[in-house]
């Protein structure tokens, strides 16, 4: 049912980052449990209108690289993807092993950089790994970036996000972060102008952010565990147990509304219970349903007494 200009997106994609699991009862910093926050993350894409096609998790998925904690994170995420019928991305963070992470997610264990292709009902995804082993700044090497230009080379029917754990954009708001950014974001510039990639996924920072790189838009996630506090006036950095958040990204066909260009929505959601002041229950678009579009804007737009007395019996 289409309501506004735009039609419904063709992809519906999750976005996660930063669970940060552990094998057992351990908790990060001493003070976070990991594991109730990626419950509540995932339990938010149940109030979604439409179902993600895909999970897309950016890195740091287990804290200290233990097997259990990937055996975890399937147990986890899992029933919620089949529930959906949707596709799990993941991408290696710099606090992942490759070794581990490739053995119990794929299958088969390796040393070798964990770069991968997916394909989303046209829409392709490539999970590029931008960790060095045994740090935690990150870089993409150059067999991976002439990887990453052959797979490219070839346009997909709807076009490429592409996923990694570091992001490539500046961080002005946290110093510390800087330290441990992405190196040789120059090399992977050229190798992304002029190809079809939509937009950029990342993760890392532990916030929400938004940038354009390569003039490609950029979403960083913020983390199921803990987050960043970028804004402090005392303390070169800090993290807090609140304002968790995922990303929903919503692209659309080319030239839809007779706008150019393809539009690719980011929104941030935050995942923290909190009270609600206002709103419509779920059967008010069995009443919107049959009004016309001028109905319904006389009802949502008009200001007025009359027309704040309709709403409220909407809320009914």
């Amino acid at each position: 049912m289409q309501f506004g200009q735009y039609p419904a997106p063709r992809h519906t994609i999750a976005h996660l980052s930063d669970p940060h699991l552990y094998a057992g009862d351990r908790r990060i910093f001493g003070e976070v449990d990991p594991a109730p926050g990626l419950e509540r993350a995932l339990a938010r894409l149940r109030g979604m209108t439409t179902p993600p096609q895909a999970i897309v998790f950016t890195g740091d998925l287990a804290d200290l690289g233990e097997e259990g904690a990937y055996v975890r994170l399937r147990e986890q995420v899992e029933p919620y993807a089949d529930s959906f019928g949707a596709e799990i991305i993941w991408v290696m963070g710099n606090h992942d092993e490759r070794e581990v992470y490739s053995r119990v997610l794929f299958g088969e264990a390796s040393d070798a950089p964990q770069d991968r292709v997916h394909e989303v009902a046209g829409l392709r995804i490539i999970a590029l790994d931008s960790t060095v082993p045994g740090w935690h700044h990150g870089t993409v090497t150059e067999p991976q970036l002439e990887w990453l230009a052959d797979v490219l080379a070839t346009p997909a029917p709807h076009g490429t996000l592409l996923a990694m754990h570091h992001p490539p954009i500046p961080l002005p708001l946290n110093e510390a972060s800087v330290i441990i950014e992405l190196d040789g974001q120059d090399r992977l510039a050229e190798v992304l102008a002029g190809t079809d990639v939509r937009a950029v996924l990342a993760g890392h920072l532990h916030y929400s952010t938004s940038a354009t790189f390569a003039g490609i838009p950029v979403s960083v996630a913020s983390a199921s565990c803990y987050t960043a506090a970028p804004a402090t006036t005392d303390r070169y950095s800090a993290s807090v147990d609140g304002h968790q958040a995922i990303s929903l990204v919503h692209l659309y066909d080319e030239g839809v509304a007779g706008v150019p260009g393809a539009p690719v929505v980011n929104t941030t959601v935050p995942i923290g219970e909190a009270p609600e002041v206002a709103g419509f229950p779920s059967t008010v678009l069995e009443k919107l349903g049959p009004m016309t579009q001028a109905e319904r804007r006389d009802l949502f737009s008009r200001k007025g007494k009359a027309a704040r007395a309709l709403r409220r019996q909407l809320r009914d």
